[in-house]
C-alpha cells in the first residue's frame, strides 16, 4: 500500500504458511520499478527477521518494521528507529487493513468463491482494483 493515498500498489494472494506473507513481501518489492530515492517498507513485528530485513535493505528499501523484542533481539536497530520517519511508518502502516476489512465485508471476501489458487488469485487482484478506483473517487470527490 502507498501511505499518503491509500491506494494498493501490489496484491499477491499465497497459501497459509509461516513464511508466505514474508515471501510474498519481498516478491512484490522485487517487482517495483527502480528509484533514485530510497523507499520505505512498513510492517509489523512479523517480518522482523534478521533474513527478511537483510533482504529488504538489498532491494534499495529502508525497512520500517516494528521491533520484535520478545525474548530475542530484533533485526531492526537505531540506525533505523531513531529517524521520525519511523514512527510515522508505524502509526501509518495499520491503514493497510482498511482495504482487507473492505474486501471481506463489501466485496464479499471473508470466504473463497471459487476452487483453485488461480481463479482465487484472479477475483483477489479484481476486487483490489475495485478498492482502488473507489478510493480514487473518494480522493476526487475530497479535493473538489
Amino acid at each position: 500500500m502507498e501511505h499518503r493515498n491509500a491506494l494498493i500498489v501490489d496484491a499477491e494472494l499465497t497459501e497459509a504458511s509461516g513464511y508466505a506473507e514474508r515471501d510474498a513481501a519481498k516478491e512484490m518489492l522485487g517487482r517495483q520499478p527502480p528509484r533514485a530515492r530510497r523507499r520505505t517498507l512498513a510492517a509489523d513485528k512479523g517480518y522482523d527477521t534478521a533474513d527478511f530485513v537483510a533482504d529488504v535493505r538489498e532491494l534499495g528499501f529502508t525497512p520500517h518494521v516494528a521491533q520484535n523484542t520478545t525474548n530475542r533481539r530484533s533485526a531492526i536497530d537505531s540506525r533505523t528507529t531513531r529517524h521520525a520517519g519511523h514512527s510515522i511508518s508505524q502509526r501509518i502502516r495499520k491503514r493497510i487493513e482498511e482495504p482487507f476489512g473492505w474486501m471481506k465485508t463489501v466485496a464479499g471476501g471473508r470466504k473463497l468463491r471459487y476452487i483453485g489458487r488461480q481463479r482465487n488469485r484472479a477475483w483477489f487482484l479484481m476486487t483490489s482494483a475495485v478498492y482502488n478506483i473507489i478510493r480514487i473517487a473518494a480522493l476526487d470527490a475530497a479535493t473538489a
